[in-house]
């Protein structure tokens, strides 16, 4: 069963095409038969002209009858008309009919013209299509003239008549003839239409059936690209978006997974050694080791829910900048100190941190601080043992970009694609740090974008990652510019 908008499409057009196709019909037919009536009308009234001249010529004569006849006959065969004369009381007294010179008996001799179209005669103003009051069984192209002599008195009126059926004839001819050569055509533009019609409703049909799919939670349907116009990019448009939903689909499946896991092991763990110590399975000698352990889970605990809070507020487009002026290279400094314990454990060589040049900027302090620390924790944990973390840092007139790298097994080119967005874990060094959710580099993009910067990743495996971040030295002028951008377009 096509679809709806195949149906309506289809029909739409053939009713344009079938429409169209009559109103030229009928278009060209009411053209040929004015052209048609208007030669009919012409040729007779030249006929009653030349009629009524020789009749004015002729009054006098003593066979004028004969003569009037002859002339008549004439040119009825000519002009393959009907002409005869009436009297002015409308009495038709010569006619070219071949019952005329047998005792003056024809159709015509027994009828009288009506007064009200001797009226119309005798201005010269009457020319019409129909049956001149009964005389005629059938419509007929009917032109009359008054017959003025010289003294400018009429004499009487000269009609001249053609059946009208010629015309029914030549515009039943056209028709036919005209469907016969359309006909063709006509079924191959349909077939045309038909398969036009098709191509194009099929995609929109297979999308249709892919969303609902994709509703019930199935995104294994793809769009088969047939074209390279507007409808082939929908396909590869709607297979992009149908990639991305799928893989989003994936990565948040595995997110639940692994907050499932983040959540349920460390209250696990609580509650086991609670549970010990309340019952005494714990000995009172070892309650403060097991208390650290708990410490330490229920802290675990706080950084999965906080980076949740943390992404909802970040998506939820509510997070506010509070900005203050700081200098970013103390910031770099001051997170590597803290971290230097961890750096001295795995004898890593940090590099950089003497050359970087004073950087004031203004921007929200803890949020720039959640971003330094976030990379640098990231470099830390992924360095390899005796491995190098370095830093560099360039201040411009509008903006400072900083870059830090590290030595270790990299990302490969797979990862460094998806390593800004949420829920990723896929990188296999990643997917063993049992503190990561997945979410660490999604909010950290985040919090650069809302500072107006953005943020950079590149790696090679098994050599090195490094993370460039490039900041306006005053993230509220440029916020204020990106919402008056938005405000234009707005309005």
């Amino acid at each position: 069963m096509k679809s709806k908008l195949f149906n309506k499409f289809f029909f739409t057009i053939s009713a344009i095409i079938i429409v169209s196709l009559t109103v030229v019909l009928a278009v060209i037919s009411f053209v040929i038969s004015n052209y048609f009536s208007k030669e009919k009308y012409t040729l007779l009234n030249e006929n009653c002209t030349s009629v009524s001249r020789m009749v004015v010529s002729e009054i006098n004569s003593s066979n004028f009858r004969r003569n009037i006849y002859n002339i008549i006959r004439v040119q009825n065969d000519v002009s393959d008309a009907d002409i005869f004369i009436c009297d002015t009381n409308g009495k038709i007294i010569v006619c070219g009919c071949d019952e005329y010179l047998m005792g003056d008996k024809c159709i015509h001799m027994a009828f009288d013209i009506p007064k009200d179209i001797l009226k119309n005669a005798k201005n010269n103003e009457f020319a019409e299509i129909g049956t001149l009051g009964g005389l005629y069984g059938e419509n007929h192209y009917l032109v009359g003239n008054a017959i003025i002599g010289a003294d400018k008195s009429i004499y009487g009126y000269a009609f001249a008549a053609t059946s009208a059926q010629t015309l029914k004839e030549l515009l039943y001819t056209l028709r036919r003839m005209s469907l016969f050569y359309c006909i063709f055509p006509i079924i191959i533009t349909f077939f045309v239409l038909y398969s036009l019609t098709y191509k194009f409703s099929k995609p929109l049909k297979s999308m249709s059936e892919a969303a609902k799919r994709m509703s019930r939670g199935d995104f294994s349907r793809r769009i088969p690209v047939i074209s390279d116009d507007e409808i082939g990019q929908l396909s590869i448009s709607f297979n992009n978006m149908t990639d991305s939903l799928a893989r989003l689909e994936k990565m948040r499946r595995n997110f639940i997974g692994n907050v499932s896991h983040e959540l349920r092991t460390p209250m696990t763990t609580i509650a086991g050694f609670i549970d010990g110590i309340i019952d005494g399975t714990i000995e009172d000698d070892k309650r403060d080791y097991y208390l650290k352990i708990v410490s330490v889970e229920v802290k675990r605990l706080s950084r999965v829910v906080e980076s949740m809070l943390n992404l909802a507020e970040l998506e939820s487009g509510h997070k506010k900048i509070n900005p203050s002026k700081f200098n970013i290279s103390e910031c770099i400094v001051n997170i590597i100190l803290g971290r230097e314990q961890t750096i001295n454990g795995k004898d890593i060589n940090v590099l950089g941190l003497d050359t970087l040049e004073a950087a004031e900027i203004r921007a929200d302090y803890d949020l720039i601080y959640q971003v330094i620390y976030n990379l640098i924790d990231n470099a830390v944990k992924f360095t390899n043992q005796g491995g190098t973390i370095s830093f560099k840092l360039l201040k411009t007139k509008s903006n400072v970009q900083f870059s830090i790298r590290n030595t270790g097994d990299g990302i490969s080119k797979d990862g460094i694609e998806h390593i800004f967005e949420r829920f990723y874990k896929g990188d296999k060094a990643r997917s063993k740090d049992a503190n990561s959710t997945g979410i660490g580099l999604f909010i950290v993009k985040k919090i650069i974008e809302i500072h107006g910067g953005k943020i950079v990743a590149d790696s090679v495996e098994n050599e090195y990652t490094v993370f460039k971040v490039m900041l306006p030295l005053d993230c509220l002028a440029t916020e204020e510019k990106v919402n008056g951008r938005k405000q234009i377009r707005n309005r």
